[in-house]
């Protein structure tokens, strides 16, 4: 054995024979669930060059506007989730701010806001502002609807996120600038955020990948074309004017779309934490992090 073995007793040959029997057969019942999917497909006329060819072949006379369509609705994706985690991030560092420093007698105010939307479903904050903000005479563009909600939720994530990573940090470093004269607000800003904010990043790109993610709710807002209702809305057009069921081709394609932006997010995620640990900096995981309680860096 090459290595210690701390948690599991190393396998032998009869639990390797058997591991290998195992994968062998979770590959073969795999493989034939993927053979009878396809074929399924097939008979259901699903796997028709022509419902493929508006999103796979350029050559298709409906493929750029397709695309040009699917772009409309992608952007104000991209567009809300890059507002959301602007808005998400100040509002997260200020909440962060105020738990970490305040008073006992008013931190209980920011404790409560903070376990409250946390506990919200996204779903629900989405629908709180599109619904109930116009009925108290706030009326916005529908991005800004879907960004409000998004904002309520993840804001107090990001709060966690940078708190635990101030706590993560040498109490001995507030201290020591607390005996040169730098002030509680001095102390934050100068010293415990920026280190904060550096290790916490690759979290923080991560949960990036959750606010694209959960853009895809804005389904709740009336008249808002984001990707998913984009989606949806050319799927009619295909139905109405074509007679062309383009159901599953369009949300495989809405799927891989998604699947390379988070894709390439948390590779970004991971490469800064590399960068970092090269650097000599200890960098989060790129997860998000809740973290309950006192720490090393609480002042």
């Amino acid at each position: 054995m090459s290595a210690p073995t701390v948690l599991f007793d190393a396998p032998g040959p009869r639990a390797k024979r058997n591991t290998a029997i195992g994968t062998v057969v979770a590959l073969v019942a795999l493989a034939g669930l993927v053979v009878l999917a396809l074929v399924q497909l097939a008979a259901n006329d699903q796997l028709d060059p022509e419902k493929w060819g508006p999103l796979f072949n350029p050559a298709n006379r409906y493929f750029v506007a397709t695309w040009s369509a699917l772009w409309v609705g992608l952007s104000l994706t991209l567009v809300a989730a890059a507002l959301t985690l602007v808005l998400s991030m100040v509002i997260g560092t200020a909440l962060a701010v105020a738990r970490i420093s305040s008073a006992p007698w008013y931190r209980w105010l920011v404790v409560s806001v903070i376990e409250l939307l946390r506990g919200l479903p996204v779903v629900i904050t989405i629908f709180f502002a599109a619904r109930v903000l116009p009925e108290l005479g706030v009326t916005l563009p529908p991005l800004w609807y879907l960004v409000i909600g998004l904002t309520a939720y993840n804001c107090v994530i990001i709060a966690e996120i940078i708190r635990s990573g101030v706590q993560a940090l040498p109490r001995g470093q507030s201290e020591a600038a607390y005996a040169v004269g730098l002030t509680r607000f001095q102390v934050l800003r100068l010293i415990l955020l920026p280190q904060a904010f550096r290790i916490m990043l690759p979290a923080l790109i991560s949960q990036l990948v959750v606010i694209v993610k959960d853009t895809s709710l804005g389904f709740v807002i009336f008249n808002f074309s984001e990707f998913v209702r984009t989606a949806r809305i050319v799927i009619q057009f295909f139905g109405g004017n074509e007679g062309i069921n383009l159901a599953l081709q369009m949300f495989v394609a809405v799927a891989l779309v998604f699947i390379l932006i988070n894709y390439g997010l948390g590779k970004l995620a991971e490469f800064v934490q590399r960068r970092m640990a090269r650097g000599g900096r200890t960098a989060a995981a790129p997860v998000t992090v809740n973290v309950d309680g006192g720490g090393a860096g609480a002042i």
